[in-house]
């Protein structure tokens, strides 16, 4: 087959076509520079930015931390999401999705990516066996919570997004 296709070894995309918001998101997949992450010396390894949801993974991993877990020590990177970090190939390596936040887990022999801060918050609680209850009943209303808070920040970050930029326009004042 002669019309066979081959993605391209890195993504380009024109920032210029979407205003502000355009750094933050892409189109496309795939990582849109190289470049290696940093590294810190504990196994856990956090790539983020004090948004709500950085914000989220960092509470749990101190939460762990005040409940004794030394496990639960952490390395802190910080993820410009306005300047693009997070379409590097050593970010789109652990998320695929070049959303914050991240997190590797280098604990055991094969590092563990985890990615979404609810699945982040999942993953931990379940690792160190605290702030998720066993009993399912209890387990499924946390859950529930969970997952509501997940969908909630994306719809109350969207109305905002939108409720801003169209404020800017009556404005006269370009997004």
């Amino acid at each position: 087959m002669d019309n066979e296709y081959t993605p391209p070894q890195v993504w380009t995309f024109d920032t210029e076509s979407g205003g502000t918001w355009a750094k933050i998101n892409r189109p496309v997949s795939g990582f849109t520079h190289q470049e290696t992450l940093p590294e810190g010396e504990h196994p856990l390894q956090l790539y983020s930015m004090a948004t709500p949801n950085g914000q989220k993974v960092t509470i749990m991993l101190e939460e762990l931390l005040a409940l004794g877990e030394q496990g639960a020590e952490y390395d802190a990177h910080l993820i410009e999401i306005g300047e693009g970090d997070q379409f590097s190939s050593g970010f789109v390596g652990i998320n695929p999705n070049s959303k914050i936040p991240a997190l590797i887990d280098h604990s055991d022999d094969n590092a563990v990516k985890v990615f979404e801060s609810g699945g982040i918050l999942l993953y931990l609680a379940e690792k160190f066996g605290h702030l998720l209850p066993q009993q399912v009943p209890e387990r499924t209303e946390v859950l529930n919570w969970l997952f509501w808070l997940q969908w909630l920040r994306a719809l109350s970050g969207w109305w905002l997004r939108t409720l801003l930029c169209l404020c800017a326009r009556k404005n006269g004042i370009p997004d």
